[in-house]
């Protein structure tokens, strides 16, 4: 039977990431690895599924791993992008308050810079329409380090380089069970073929859950799991709707966040392409549908009118959506994201990866070094 140092199950831009970063740390320079993704290639779902924005880091709760990995993410981020030639722009970002929102919108340049976010800059009325004239607002914050990113780029450079380091990718290939042996894991699969489905099994010494969507049906499939240790997953359903013609912003446009960081509002971004694109909003679904509601346009269409008064309705068409692997519902505080090894749930050699959301794309090599540090540290036990 097969066996390998490390099995990751995942292969989104977050296993991906950790698959890179293992690849070429010291002590996993030799090692065996083997990334797994039941679907015909990566990242086909939360990953393809999103704004392609580069976060700066600013909305999360104070010493939060969605806060420090965003953080330090971001400029891991920008230098990996910059090594290998990778599309992406820092168009800056503008968070567009009303007049009744000034101070709300001082709480967020503060929360900014308790996560070491210092480069924000206050604009008033006046600048603000300098900057973009078709956006209406009383103030606004700049957020300069704040970019695009061509994320099947990324992701494909991520498995290139992972596996030019000798790490095996298998697509097709959904993971059972795992079950618990002396110092290893019994993994079995199932690969599919184009004659058909077959059984596969092989050890492994580490195992890293990172299935995204399935993280916590995954979890629940490994044997002497503590279902306690497994969050409830919560479906945050997003669409986003295409602007035809060119844009009429220079930056990124978003407006004040909602209650509990449950989303960013209906904001505005442009893909490498330049296309204009608004989203997503946010609708908790008890199914995974990518089936976009096209009569939400006119729900859209207000919500935009807040910055945006001379948006034209008839150039707003459905494009696609995603949706959010949240851990906490709608009434709920703002979550963070969950990276658990077995000074946690007990079991030795394993680490699970829960609610990974945004920004989960601009944090993804530092948290692959966080996850190659907890390993590092157990390791040691």
């Amino acid at each position: 039977m097969d066996k390998f140092d490390v099995c990751i199950a995942g292969a989104g831009v977050v296993g991906l990431a950790i698959a890179y970063q293992l690849s070429k740390s010291a002590r996993y320079a030799n090692a065996s690895i083997v990334l797994l993704e039941r679907e015909p290639s990566f990242g086909q779902i939360t990953s393809s599924r999103n704004s392609e924005v580069i976060h700066a880091g600013i909305y999360y709760a104070t010493d939060s791993l969605k806060a420090n990995l965003c953080v330090a993410g971001k400029k891991l981020l920008y230098d990996h992008l910059q090594k290998f030639e990778l599309p992406h722009r820092k168009l800056g970002k503008l968070i567009v308050a009303q007049k009744t929102e000034e101070e709300a919108l001082e709480a967020v340049k503060e929360k900014a810079h308790e996560n070491g976010v210092t480069d924000l800059c206050w604009i008033d009325t006046h600048q603000l329409r300098k900057l973009e004239p078709e956006v209406r607002g009383h103030a606004a914050l700049l957020s300069p380090s704040t970019g695009i990113i061509d994320s099947h780029s990324y992701m494909q450079n991520l498995l290139n380089l992972a596996e030019s380091q000798g790490v095996i990718f298998a697509s097709r290939s959904e993971v059972i069970a795992v079950h618990q042996e002396p110092k290893s894991f019994l993994i079995n699969t199932v690969l599919t073929h184009t004659h058909g489905l077959e059984p596969y099994d092989f050890h492994c010494t580490e195992f890293i859950n990172c299935a995204g969507l399935n993280a916590q049906e995954l979890a629940l499939k490994t044997e002497g799991m503590n279902p306690k240790y497994v969050p409830r997953l919560h479906l945050c359903k997003g669409d986003y709707f295409s602007y035809s013609g060119g844009s009429p912003f220079s930056h990124l446009i978003y407006p004040m966040p909602e209650a509990n960081h449950i989303g960013l509002g209906i904001h505005s971004t442009i893909d490498i392409a330049g296309q204009l694109r608004f989203g997503p909003d946010t609708e908790f679904v008890d199914n995974q549908s990518y089936t976009i509601d096209a009569g939400k346009s006119n729900r859209f269409v207000n919500s935009i009118k807040r910055y945006f008064p001379t948006v034209d309705p008839a150039k707003l068409h459905p494009s696609y959506a995603g949706i959010r692997p949240k851990i906490v519902g709608p009434e709920d505080d703002a979550g963070d994201f969950q990276i658990q090894d077995s000074s946690i749930h007990g079991i030795k050699g394993l680490v699970q990866l829960f609610g990974m959301e945004s920004p989960a794309l601009t944090a993804s090599l530092a948290i692959g070094e966080y996850v190659i540090d907890q390993m590092n540290r157990e390791a040691r036990r």
